[in-house]
């Protein structure tokens, strides 16, 4: 294993992470909080801790003994590393502003909390947040901005020097893969996927201003709606704003976010073969649209309340909201028919399409194992015909697919035994509580049903619990191997 360079990456990481919290506390001083306030001091401490810590890895790594054959060797075990670490050591320095700038936050609560931010989750700790602050607030939306699109993404785009190592490091951290980018190097990739990131950041945070938002609920839920991470400044999420043309655009946008970028790159480019490679974008849209109107129509037959124009409003924004992940909400879903809840809780383990900003298992994967299950079905009777299994004119190699149907078993085993170790940390909650925890946090969803539903929040869990479901939160963003490689020495011990 290359520490050396390990070390020097994560320096840089840090050092970004230190610009952020200042971006924070500067954005606090603006809106009048002082350097007597508790958030602001918390904000100094924890850029003074994550700038020591930068420091000290750029010195050691640079007082290392240079070993000439692997100083600049970086391989797919390094770039694992390197990315594991980030997101584990990230989510402790997105806990300090919460830990050290309030007054009855344990660091438990802090962990949950930054590390919900980072991943884009969304679940939260918080039952109000009076006790927040401004900074605090920019702070759990940038921390879901950054986490969005990636840490290593970020980082990637201004690291220059990294050569091949910047493939390897983008493709194992992103759902894209480096091939997705047919011209060029992997920055100049990464740059495009940057420049389209901010340019919809800005474009939605105009919307919400022009929509009625004021400016600081517009830049908070312009972040968190385009990283679809459902982090709000306000208690009741979108339902304290109660208008439709908000709801409409967030609608807009969310899904968005949930498309794959270089689909929605190469389409404002104007590329000519980019309809032929959409499939996994019109299957989400059709099943989104599907979703909606199955939802309306189970919900129509319910005896417990009327249908009305209002409640039609509610399912296309929670539907929405679900399938992308982001977590908002304008209603209590969880009052709605068990069937309706069903659909929901089927959307939210899916999530959006690849290379897109959602959580979920990704609609890619869920083609692709329907199409292995229909070839090994129509192979049972058709023994000597050769299937080439196709995803529009790319065709799907045995080891792509065999890797695909290993990682959905691997999450789902990992889903069941998830909530056998909750229902033990947790005996008092039921099983549609234990289950949708787990589905919450692996997922990166947000809200649940029952006991963490929409109405409700995380607090009531036990510290233990909170820390296996932040283990969660980061094995479910980073698509399991880059955290699990840490914990097998076999795999990075030496070069071999």
């Amino acid at each position: 294993m290359n520490l050396i360079i390990i070390q020097k990456l994560l320096s840089i990481v840090y050092f970004a992470m230190s610009l952020a919290l200042g971006l924070c506390m500067l954005g606090g001083l603006i809106m009048g909080e002082t350097f007597q306030n508790q958030s602001i001091e918390g904000f100094l401490y924890s850029i003074l801790i994550t700038l020591t810590l930068a420091i000290f890895l750029r010195i050691i790594s640079n007082r290392a003994s240079p070993k000439p054959e692997t100083d600049n060797l970086f391989f797919r075990r390094e770039a694992l590393c390197t990315i594991g670490l980030t997101w584990l050591s990230s989510s402790l320095i997105g806990a300090l502003p919460f830990y050290l700038g309030l007054e009855n936050c344990s660091f438990v609560d802090a962990l949950f909390e930054g590390t919900s931010g980072l991943t884009t989750t969304g679940a939260t700790i918080f039952s109000e947040f009076s006790d927040l602050t401004h900074s605090l607030f920019l702070w759990r939306s940038l921390s879901q901005w950054i986490g969005g699109l990636g840490v290593i993404v970020f980082f990637v785009a201004i690291l220059t020097s990294l050569g091949a190592g910047a493939k390897i490091l983008f493709s194992s951290e992103s759902s894209v893969t480096a091939s997705d980018f047919e011209q060029g190097r992997i920055q100049d990739g990464v740059n495009k996927l940057l420049v389209f990131y901010i340019s919809l950041t800005t474009i939605c945070f105009i919307a919400y201003k022009l929509g009625g938002m004021d400016w600081f609920d517009a830049l908070n839920h312009a972040m968190t709606t385009i990283a679809t991470g459902g982090f709000s400044t306000h208690t009741e999420s979108f339902a304290f704003f109660n208008s439709p043309l908000i709801e409409a655009i967030a609608i807009i946008f969310m899904l968005i976010s949930a498309t794959t970028f270089i689909f929605i790159i190469r389409l404002v480019e104007g590329s000519k073969d980019i309809f032929k490679k959409g499939i996994e974008v019109y299957i989400f849209y059709g099943l989104t649209f599907f979703s909606m109107i199955l939802i309306s129509l189970l919900l129509m037959q319910s005896d417990t309340s009327p249908f009305t124009l209002q409640t039609f409003r509610e399912v296309l924004f929670q539907t929405s909201s679900i399938i992308t992940t982001t977590g908002y909400t304008s209603a209590n879903y969880d009052l709605w028919v068990p069937s309706a809840k069903v659909v929901l809780m089927f959307l939210m383990f899916i999530g959006g399409c690849s290379g897109s900003t959602s959580g979920g298992i990704k609609l890619i994967r869920i083609i692709i194992v329907f199409k292995a299950i229909f070839r090994t079905i129509e192979q049972t009777y058709r023994p000597n015909k050769t299937i080439i299994p196709r995803l529009g004119k790319k065709t799907l190699s045995d080891t792509f697919i065999h890797n695909v149907l290993i990682y959905v078993i691997l999450i789902f085993t990992i889903q069941g035994v998830s909530v056998i170790i909750l229902s033990l940390l947790e005996p008092n909650l039921n099983l549609i509580s234990l289950f949708s925890a787990v589905q919450s946090a692996l997922y990166n969803i947000g809200p649940g049903f029952d006991s963490i539903g929409p109405s409700e929040n995380f607090s009531r869990l036990h510290d233990t619990s909170k820390v296996f479901l932040s283990f969660l939160m980061i094995l479910g963003r980073l698509e399991i191997y880059a955290l699990i490689v840490l914990f097998i020495p076999k795999i990075w011990r030496s070069y071999s």
